[in-house]
């Protein structure tokens, strides 16, 4: 069975869900940016061939929810049913009217690959035992992470992470912690020089000590906002794709994830 997957955390569910009885084309290549993601000729010929299309809504990449309105097989919207939040005021982005980073909330992210085990199942339905179980094993995985975040942002000095741009918000909200970020929602936007003020006000007045950044964003204005207020940087994954190095080193959500609550963990003096 063939299933198409709009970008990396859908991917990653499809595969750990369907095994060997699918194949999983992700049409966001490493090192992209999935906001920018531009279809070529074989990927909507991919799309609109595929016997499932797992994508994210609410304009989350316009360009895949174009192409799904020709799919002949099933095609899966896996916000919808989500409990969507609006972004802040001065977070949205560019035809962006909620936050679509569910999937950096374990709780949430489950919820998808138990979406995705039925969209996977009413494709095959001789096959739906299979995924079910298969489904749940990863479920597990994914339970036991939340269960180290929360044990692990339990007890921190702080509470507040400021970040590149506003991917975090339903992260931040499941374990108690406060975003500020440099851009908004969607990260093409150029930062503010008030929000960036306010920031390095807000920096200084809490004691904050790390500036979150993102491989697959430029970190110069985190930097300079670290280096105005004596922090310093470090990475956090926004997990929307893996880069070459994480792939050849056999990452997935799961490791990604842990390295982002180790980061957390330092940067908000957790014990």
């Amino acid at each position: 069975m063939t299933v198409v997957a709009s970008f990396y955390p859908l991917a990653e569910a499809a595969e750990k869900v369907g095994g060997e009885l699918v194949q999983v084309t992700n049409l966001t290549p490493p090192g992209v940016e999935p906001h920018d993601l531009e279809l070529n000729p074989d990927q909507v010929g991919a799309i609109q061939t595929a016997d499932v299309v797992l994508y994210l809504g609410e304009d989350f990449q316009p360009a895949v929810q174009d192409a799904v309105s020709d799919a002949d097989g099933t095609t899966v919207d896996l916000l919808q049913s989500m409990p969507l939040a609006s972004p802040p005021p001065g977070q949205s982005g560019e035809g962006l009217a909620v936050d679509p980073h569910v999937w950096l909330d374990p709780v949430l992210y489950e919820r998808i690959v138990d979406r995705v085990a039925a969209a996977l199942s009413d494709a095959k339905p001789s096959a739906a035992q299979r995924f079910r179980r298969n489904a749940r094993a990863f479920d597990v995985q994914i339970r036991s992470l939340d269960e180290q975040f929360r044990t692990g942002l339990s007890n921190c000095a702080r509470d507040t992470i400021v970040t590149n741009h506003a991917a975090f918000g339903y992260l931040s909200d499941r374990y108690g912690l406060q975003q500020e970020p440099i851009e908004g929602i969607s990260p093409e936007a150029e930062p503010d020089p008030k929000r960036l003020s306010e920031l390095a006000d807000l920096v200084r007045r809490e004691g904050i000590t790390t500036i979150f950044t993102e491989e697959l964003l430029s970190p110069r204005v985190a930097e300079t906002l670290a280096n105005e207020t004596g922090a310093t940087t470090a990475a956090l994954s926004p997990l929307e794709g893996l880069t070459e190095q994480e792939q050849q080193a056999g990452d997935d959500y799961l490791s990604v994830m842990r390295r982002n609550l180790d980061a957390l963990e330092r940067g908000l003096g957790c014990s």
